[in-house]
């Protein structure tokens, strides 16, 4: 130890014997007398606060070595007043010559453990030690020992909470450890899920409780021991309890082995779902179009070899029309009652499948020539006629069917397909709720329906529309009251007929922008047209599923100047076919507008009286079917009779289509009719021929009234 000063401590000899003793410790020391002065230290104590060796000096005062102290860096976060304070209560407090101890943070961030005894001689013998490096141990010992509690109580966790069995043998096929989930699976007794249980004891309990491997007990024991001697990773399935079990061996290197255990019935039973699902229609549970295709290529074999097998297209009738107005659930209710129907037609070795939106498949095998084929075809056009009772709503639908027969009709599956299609698209084409073989020549009317799409697509920018017009005679007025704007398309130098044309363009969505252009063209034609003569329209059912109907209603009399009253819309009673709301609604809002609205084709339908509850019409229009035997069989005169009748009673005007002889026009005078429609008065007219008519009519009149 070193001091600047000796004194009277003793000779040279002694304090040179006491420096080197003090200065050999391994810690810091100094004494601090009663006065609080310091008295003597040594090297390691100015070392651990930084002191030089000049800054401090015997006789120096406890709060000027504090001071220098926080100078240094010594005591961070703690004043040195506070600090001073501090330090003095502690040695005040301790001068019974108890050892005191306690902890100082140094520059560096270093611990400094201090111990400080009183001496009535001395004052306070202060020992300083650095335990930081203790500390750090005693810490990392400490961590050490928490992360493998925590790595144990992972471990355990891990191995009782994974979802599959875990069990762990020795070379000698003793049980180390399982988990809880592999006694869950095999419902293990305790006495087996203690280690040194031994494996032939656990395989013949499980036998005993029923798992099955498709050999004996002897036989499972056998095999095991054989993958565990040829140690091999191996896998197996067995079942137990009617539960599937994957069993997994996998050796370690000590001859023992880990297997696991998973309980896959639920595995095996969503994969068989999902193959089935992958292979059927979800809403019919049908085989789908995949299915489908796959057993038709199936039969391909025995057609080249002569067999014969027939394939049904089948498409529901008017299921448009129900989907749209009530909705895609009360759809959904119509393809599963159809489906049940059509399945009632069929034999255990036909396959129906589902194709897809109203769309059905059956696949006849075998069949000797077309007359099954027909029968079953006819048998499913009968079964689809019945109503459909849905919701409490009577739903009237109906099925087309094509039929193709092989090998005559083709021998591959896309050759007999294509040809049931085509011979469905006929079927269709003939008025529906029908059936139809396949025949040569079928293909060429389907490029022709193509090529008529094609080029309706181009009809409006190629200005190939246009529109006639048929005018409608009042009987009481004797003069033109209304005009019918009748569509026509003139397409590679021929005008196609709208029979033709507007199935397509109705089944395309086409339609819809070429029914806009017919009320754009109707009402600025009418609004040259004299006096108050009105201008009828007919409108599309799928016209009514865009909401913008009504828009382009407005749209088109604001454009052309025309009042509301001098246009007439057309309806026919599939447009009612479900009552639906949206469309009852926008015609209500027609109405409103002044716009009159007729039903066109009456009597045609189903139920044509109910039609005429759900919304007050302006007009009916008697279909022409009543005319052509009007003046020969009276049950059609009774008929014409009653409508007119009917509509006299609920305030809505009558027109008499078809009219071409005067004894027809006698009698639909005779009964009440309103107006007149036919050749016996007038063809459909060019505009400028109309145009004459109807200034040559107003001219007659204005001389009439100047006449009296």
């Amino acid at each position: 130890m070193r001091s600047d000063d000796a004194g009277n401590i003793g000779d040279v000899a002694d304090t040179l014997l006491l420096d080197a003793a003090l200065e050999s410790i391994p810690y810091g020391f100094c004494v601090w007398s009663p006065q609080f002065r310091l008295v003597m230290w040594n090297e390691h104590y100015r070392d651990f606060y930084g002191f030089s060796r000049d800054a401090i000096y015997r006789g120096m005062t406890l709060e000027d070595v504090v001071h220098l102290s926080a100078r240094l860096g010594n005591h961070p976060g703690q004043g040195p007043e506070a600090f001073y304070e501090h330090y003095t209560s502690e040695l005040l407090a301790n001068r019974g010559g108890a050892r005191h101890k306690a902890q100082e943070i140094v520059r560096g961030g270093r611990v400094i453990e201090t111990a400080h005894v009183y001496s009535e001689k001395l004052g306070w013998v202060v020992t300083h030690e650095d335990i930081t490096d203790e500390i750090a141990r005693s810490e990392s010992q400490q961590k050490r020992k928490l992360e493998l509690e925590r790595q144990n109580i992972r471990l355990d966790a891990a191995v009782n909470n994974i979802s599959i069995g875990l069990c762990m043998m020795d070379a000698r096929g003793r049980l180390v450890i399982c988990n809880e989930p592999y006694a869950r699976i095999y419902n293990l007794p305790i006495h087996l899920l203690k280690p040194g249980s031994q494996l032939e004891d656990i395989l013949g309990h499980l036998f005993d409780e029923g798992m099955s491997t498709g050999g004996t007990k002897e036989d499972y024991i056998a095999w095991r021991r054989d993958v565990i001697a040829r140690r091999e990773y191996g896998k197996n399935i067995h079942e137990l309890n009617n539960r599937t079990i994957l069993m997994q061996h996998h050796p370690m290197k000590d001859g023992g082995w880990v297997s696991t255990h998973e309980d896959i019935t639920e595995q095996r039973q969503a994969e068989a779902r999902i193959q089935h699902l992958a292979r059927h229609d979800a809403l019919t549970d049908l085989p789908n179009r995949i299915e489908f295709l796959e057993q038709m290529a199936k039969v391909e074999a025995g057609l080249n070899r002569g067999e014969q097998a027939a394939v049904l297209y089948i498409d529901l009738d008017h299921f448009k029309a129900v989907n749209d107005t009530l909705g895609h659930a009360v759809g959904d209710e119509v393809i599963k009652q159809a489906a049940v129907r059509l399945w009632g037609t069929t034999r255990e070795t036909d396959l129906l499948a589902r194709l897809g939106g109203d769309e059905f498949a059956l696949l006849l095998r075998p069949v000797e020539g077309g007359d099954l084929a027909a029968k079953v075809a006819d048998r499913i056009v009968k079964a689809m006629r019945a109503p459909m009772n849905i919701g409490g709503q009577q739903i009237e639908i109906g099925a087309s069917v094509g039929i193709a027969v092989g090998p005559g009709d083709g021998t591959s599956t896309d050759q007999l397909v294509k040809n049931a299609d085509l011979a469905l698209y006929k079927a269709k084409s003939e008025g529906r709720s029908t059936y139809h073989f396949f025949e040569t020549g079928m293909d060429a009317e389907l490029q022709q329906r193509r090529s008529i799409e094609a080029g309706l697509r181009m009809a409006m920018q190629r200005e190939e529309l246009r529109l006639m017009f048929q005018p409608l005679l009042g009987l009481q007025e004797n003069r033109v009251t209304c005009v019918e704007a009748l569509l026509r398309w003139d397409h590679d130098d021929r005008t196609i007929s709208p029979a033709e044309f507007v199935p397509v363009a109705e089944e395309t969505g086409l339609i819809v922008p070429i029914g806009e252009w017919v009320l754009h063209e109707a009402c600025k034609a009418a609004a040259t047209w004299p006096g108050d003569v009105r201008v009828a329209v007919n409108l599309s059912p799928v016209q009514f599923r865009h909401k913008s109907l009504v828009a382009q209603v407005k749209a088109a009399l604001l454009a052309a100047k025309l009042e509301p009253i001098r246009l007439e819309l057309e309806i026919t009673e599939s447009l009612l076919l479900s009552e639906n709301e949206s469309t009852i609604d926008a015609l209500h809002e027609l109405r409103a507008m002044g716009v009159r609205v007729s039903l066109d084709d009456f009597g045609t339908g189903y139920s044509s009286l109910s039609y005429l509850r759900s919304f007050p019409f302006d007009k009916i229009k008697i279909d022409r079917s009543f005319m052509a035997d009007l003046t020969t069989r009276a049950d059609s005169q009774a008929i014409i009779k009653a409508v007119i009748g009917l509509g006299q009673s609920l305030g809505m005007s009558t027109t008499a289509e078809g009219v071409e002889t005067e004894e027809q026009l006698a009698m639909v005078r005779e009964h009440g009719a309103s107006e007149v429609q036919g050749f016996l008065f007038s063809p459909p007219l060019q505009p400028a021929a109309l145009a004459n008519l109807l200034h040559s009519e107003a001219a007659k009149v204005l001389a009439s009234r100047k006449a009296s």
